[in-house]
Formats: C-alpha cells, structure tokens, sequence
C-alpha cells in the first residue's frame, strides 16, 4: 500500500540540469587601508543616576544638527500659478463685459437710426401726399357716371 510514488514526465519535457552559482565579492578599485586616527578633542564623559538608583556613566553625545533645509519661498509655486490663473481670468471676464457692453451699445444705436430714418421718410412722403396738388400743374379728371351701351360710351 505504501509505494513510492513515481513521477512521469512527458516527452520533451525532462527536468533540466541545474547550475549552482556563487557570487564572488568584486574588490574596489582603489582600497586604502583603515588608519585609526584621534578624535581632535577628547569627549567628555557623563554620568546619569536613573530613578531606580543605579549609575550609569558613558561619554556625553552632542545632539547631531540637521542639515540646513534650502529655503522655501513664501508662497508655493502652485499657488503663485493658481494666483496668476486667476487673474488672467478676471482680466477676460472684464473684457468679454466690456465686449458685450459695447455690442448693446452699438446694437442700440443702430436701433435709433433705423427709427430716426423711418420718420425721416416717412414725413417726406407724407409731405408729398398732402402737399397742394393744384400747384404742380398736373390734369385733373373729374369721374361722373358715364353709360356704355352698344359698345358706345355715354357721358
């Protein structure tokens, strides 16, 4: 019941060789020996008495000083960009106003010299209607009834 279990591979399928390999450290091109040197001035050496009352002593560690930060402007980038977006808005705003107003300008008076044209024109012609027309010399008919018979005008 226990046999061991044998495992097929198919055809073309065979397990491949495998290759170990070991990485080898590279050695620096230029390597210089450590040489132990003295500190320039010989630390200070500090002892603190912890609550429970034992004494600990080791040389005092001055607290290291963060590099100095470039300085950032005042105001971000982003923000002088979204500034100036603004303003750049605004500035068409104003125009497009300044644009739709003259256009209700103009449209209106326009308007006017249409009307003013009108009434112009039309009192000339009304001028010309009722003015005497006795004085100009023209012929005046004067209609009466008149009779057609047999293709002949009666008056």
């Amino acid at each position: 019941m226990n046999e061991p279990t044998t495992y097929h591979h198919p055809a073309g399928h065979e397990p491949a060789a495998v290759e170990l390999h070991h990485p080898t450290p590279l050695a620096p091109e230029h390597t210089m020996p450590l040489v132990p040197t003295q500190p320039a001035a010989v630390p200070s050496v500090a002892s603190v008495v912890l609550p429970d009352g034992r004494i600990v002593t080791g040389y005092a560690i001055n607290p290291m000083q963060p590099e100095p930060v470039a300085a950032k402007p005042a105001v971000s980038r982003a923000a002088v960009n979204v500034a100036l977006g603004g303003v750049g808005f605004l500035a068409v705003c104003g125009g497009l106003l300044l644009l739709t107003t003259f256009i209700a300008a103009l449209t209106a008076l326009i308007t006017q010299l249409i009307t003013l044209a009108a009434v112009i024109f039309g009192g000339w012609i009304a001028v010309q209607i009722f003015s005497a027309s006795g004085s100009k010399g023209g012929t005046t008919v004067n209609i009466r009834k008149a009779v057609i018979k047999r293709n002949r005008f009666y008056s």
